[in-house]
């Protein structure tokens, strides 16, 4: 005689249904792939370029299994791995014909086999990490002296704004290292240019000397701001690699702070060595261009009208690594 209610046991079979379901996609294993993507902002991923890759592949003679644009990038599956390496050259080839000058990137990579449809149920693989897939692990330093200096120069700049703004004359304003040189000609305009940094640069601390007839005053980051610019930048570094990786079309990448100032970034499945180690180690700088919005700043039209007018000093951030070490498995 049955103990349990019908519905008990629906439920049961209900759950074991779907989670074989769900399991299916770690059977389909996975088909290695080459992989395109922009090396520019300007350079676009569209249909275009699919059909590209598709008149490369044909003029050397290899026959993909599918060419699909998913997102940012373009995506050709083949069924052995001798056919990726012979395509991946053949593309290489037809796009890129100029390594120094690259429009776009074309790497090694592996993608799943499940068919559409586990797609759609959002039906993934198991993760696996390097100690079953295999793929590569970054050690990467940030350069946090770099991002000090880059600090520094734009103190500089802000300094040179606001002592002009308040009319304090000054010998002129200069950088060494990580500090921030005022010449003053006496005390009084000593004493308004440490009112002025009081005021609106809380970060800096100041100390002043005699330097001939007048006074060098010496403004230099302190201790804690410094330490928020050595997280900023650990963080913007991190946000740069995360973008990155998707150039490699690595589904879940492990990206993790390792000390103050190191970033441990594993990519799991990653195939081509070179070509991952090319892409998070490229320098990128931004630039910040501020706009001076002043009277006398703005260059005049000839009918006497003011014009709006950009400042010349510029603020650049580090974004990318100073060095890394790699381990493939």
């Amino acid at each position: 005689m049955n103990r349990y209610p019908i519905w008990k046991y629906a439920i049961l079979g209900i759950v074991l249904l779907v989670g074989a379901l769900y399991t299916l996609p770690n059977f389909f294993g996975e088909a290695p792939a080459v992989q395109v993507s922009s090396a520019k902002a300007a350079v676009q991923v569209n249909e275009a370029l699919r059909q590209r890759v598709e008149q490369a592949l044909a003029a050397a003679g290899v026959t993909p299994q599918r060419v699909d644009l998913e997102g940012q990038s373009v995506r050709v599956r083949f069924d052995s791995p001798d056919t990726q390496l012979k395509a991946r050259d053949a593309i290489q080839k037809a796009l890129v014909p100029d390594a120094n000058d690259a429009s776009y990137i074309v790497a090694l990579n592996l993608v799943s086999r499940s068919p559409a449809w586990l797609k759609a149920l959002h039906a993934n693989p198991m993760y696996l990490g390097l100690d079953l897939r295999g793929g590569v692990h970054f050690m990467l330093q940030v350069d946090i002296q770099a991002a000090l200096t880059r600090k520094a120069e734009a103190y500089v700049g802000d300094l040179r704004t606001a002592l002009r703004d308040k009319n304090i004359r000054h010998g002129g304003v200069s950088r060494e290292g990580y500090n921030i040189d005022v010449v003053l000609r006496d005390e009084a305009t000593l004493a308004a240019a440490r009112a002025l940094l009081a005021e609106q640069f809380p970060d800096l601390q100041a100390s002043s000397a005699p330097e001939g007839a007048g006074f060098r005053l010496r403004a230099s980051i302190e201790p804690q701001a410094a330490r928020r610019v050595q997280e900023q930048a650990l963080k913007q570094n991190m946000v740069t690699l995360h973008n990155r990786i998707n150039e490699l079309g690595v589904a879940e990448p492990v990206i993790q702070q390792q000390g103050l100032e190191r970033i441990v970034v594993q990519l799991p499945g990653v195939q081509d060595t070179a070509k991952a180690k090319d892409i998070l180690g490229r320098t990128a700088t931004l630039e910040v261009r501020m706009v001076d919005e002043s009277a006398e700043a703005r260059p005049r039209k000839p009918d006497g009208a003011p014009c709006r007018s950009v400042r010349s000093a510029i603020r650049s951030a580090t974004a990318s690594p100073s060095s890394s070490r790699s381990r493939s498995y």
